[in-house]
C-alpha cells in the first residue's frame, strides 16, 4: 500500500474530529468535515476516497441523508455511521438496504473502526 487510503470524518463536533485524525492519520489519509454539505464539497474535491464514517445527529442533515446524496456521486465508497445512541430505525433501514456497511458507538472503538476498514481495502 504505496499511497495511504483517503478515508472521510464527517462529524459537527471539532473535539471528535480531532481525535479521529489523530488516532488514524498514520494508517490513512484522513478528512474531515463538520457538516454533511462540507462533506460533500470535500468528495468532490477528493473522488479517490473509498471510507466515509459519519456522525447520524448533525445540524442540518443528519449522516443518513448526508450518505445517501454521497452514495448517488459516489457509489464505489463505503460508509459507515457513527452514533451515541442504539440503532434507529432509520440506521436499521440503511444497513439492510446496503446504504451503510455498518454501525459504529460513540465513543468510538479504535481497534473496531480500523477491523472494519480492512475488511474493505
Amino acid at each position: 500500500m504505496d499511497e495511504k487510503t483517503t478515508l472521510l470524518y464527517v462529524d459537527d463536533e471539532e473535539l471528535n474530529l480531532k481525535l479521529f485524525e489523530i488516532n488514524f492519520k498514520k494508517k490513512f489519509n484522513i478528512l474531515t468535515a463538520e457538516s454533511g454539505d462540507e462533506g460533500l464539497d470535500l468528495l468532490k474535491l477528493n473522488p479517490k476516497t473509498l471510507i466515509v464514517i459519519s456522525d447520524m445527529k448533525m445540524p442540518g442533515m443528519n449522516g443518513i441523508e448526508f450518505i445517501k446524496l454521497a452514495k448517488k456521486d459516489f457509489p464505489h465508497i463505503r460508509f459507515f455511521i457513527l452514533t451515541g445512541f442504539d440503532i434507529t430505525e432509520e440506521i436499521a433501514d440503511a444497513l439492510n438496504e446496503r446504504l451503510i456497511h455498518k454501525y459504529f458507538r460513540k465513543p468510538f472503538d479504535m481497534k473496531e473502526i480500523e477491523e472494519s476498514i480492512m475488511e474493505f481495502l
